[in-house]
Formats: structure tokens, sequence, C-alpha cells
């Protein structure tokens, strides 16, 4: 099973400057951190038991699921954000495969130190990456089988 599909016709995919591997990871913790609500209590019960085991999914500041998130994305190398960013801003429907370019080129104006926090700001992220690889005719369907 091959990791890109065609984006229409006979159009290959475009070429990316990060692997789908490294999105795939960040789709999964973006997903991970996207359902994580507001604590019910703000000092959990020291037993995770005793709470229900509720502080998995509920947003404390001291999270590893956001750390997580922002490493993967602190750890990528400048070209590599810029695509993330153009991805999430396709796949959000700012911009269509076509203007690739165009969306890399605001990509690269805009990133700054602050990158990560602006990526893990976007709600669903996730799905955004993942429809952004799709519209540019990339799939994460071969890292999926993997997980499961």
């Amino acid at each position: 099973m091959s990791n890109t599909q065609e984006v229409a016709g006979d159009t290959p995919p475009v070429e990316l400057n990060i692997s789908a591997e490294k999105v795939f990871f960040i789709i999964v913790k973006a997903r991970e951190f996207d359902v994580k609500v507001d604590p019910v209590e703000p000092d959990p019960a020291s037993n995770a038991a005793d709470d229900g085991e509720r502080a998995i999914l509920e947003d404390y500041d001291d999270d590893p699921t956001q750390a997580e998130l922002v490493g993967a994305i602190a750890s990528l190398n400048d070209d590599e954000v810029v695509d993330l960013i153009a991805l999430a801003w396709v796949g959000r429907g700012d911009y269509d495969a076509s203007e690739w370019a165009e969306a890399r080129a605001l990509a690269f104006e805009r990133h700054r130190e602050k990158s990560a926090r602006y990526l893990i700001g976007i709600p669903t992220l996730g799905d955004f990456l993942e429809e952004g690889l799709a519209a540019l005719g990339h799939s994460v369907e071969e890292f999926e089988v993997d997980r499961l």
C-alpha cells in the first residue's frame, strides 16, 4: 500500500518537505489534544482510580499530550514547519492543491518561533492536516494500519 495517491486525474502527488509519517504522528497527537476538556475539579485526587481516570481527558497545564505535540512540532526543521502550516491551511480550505506554492510562501513569511503554539491553537488541527495531505495526493492509511 502506498502513502500517495493521485491529486486529480494523472497529477502526481505534491512533493513535501515533511514526511507523511511525521505528519501522521502530529495528527495523532493533535487529535489526542483536541479531545481534552476543562477539568471537573482543579486539583484531582492523588489516586487516578479515585477520580475515575478523568485526568487523562482533562486539560491541565502540565498535560503530557500537549508537551508531546509541541515537542514534535518544535523538533521539525523550518521547511517542515512551513509545510505543516501550509498543510493545515489547505486542509482548512484556505488554499487548494493548485495554490500550494502560494500557501507555502505565506507560511514561510509568517513562520516564527511560536509556530507550534499557533498550530496547536487551531481547532481540529489533526483533521485539517489529514485533509491537506489528501488534497495534495498523500495518505496516512499505511500508518493508520500500523498503529491499530
